[in-house]
């Protein structure tokens, strides 16, 4: 179904002109809009990235107040032939980004949610437990929100 220009006029004054929404629901809803239109290249993806302080200078206190060097992120952008697209409104150098990628994988729109929070939690699991971070899950979740917080001030 191709849908109307007022439909796409509607959806990118709430997403992108008004600043709303996040990066899940930006490019999820980019996804569903390529494919309604039959652009079946351009695939949406969950990056796991390594947040820190040379790419998002405002967690650097967070980080140090817990003696982090990073915290594995979840973040939504589409890939479309190996190349990163990002609409969320932040300055993102791709190969600077793609250096402090640790894992990504190929979602639908309807997986944003549930499912993006449980990959997440799934891989911070695993990070605690391989490099012996002295945090439970919650309370890295915790330093985790932290950070967003910061963000959210910035």
């Amino acid at each position: 179904m191709i849908i109307g220009e007022t439909k796409i006029r509607i959806i990118s004054l709430f997403l992108f002109e008004e600043l709303c929404g996040t990066c899940s629901t930006k490019h999820a809803v980019l996804k569903r809009l390529a494919d309604e239109n039959g652009n079946n290249y351009l695939k949406l993806v969950i990056g796991i990235f390594k947040m820190n302080s040379d790419n998002t200078s405002v967690i650097k206190n967070v980080l140090n107040k817990f003696n982090l060097k990073y915290i594995p992120e979840a973040h939504n952008y589409l890939r479309n032939n190996n190349y990163i697209w990002d609409f969320t409104g932040i300055s993102v150098d791709e190969t600077e980004f793609e250096l402090d990628l640790l894992e990504e994988v190929e979602i639908s729109p309807e997986q944003i949610t549930d499912y993006k929070i449980q990959y997440h939690k799934d891989y911070l699991l695993r990070w605690i437990e391989t490099n012996k971070i002295p945090y439970t899950l919650d309370e890295l979740w915790e330093i985790r929100e932290e950070c967003i917080a910061a963000l959210a001030q910035n």
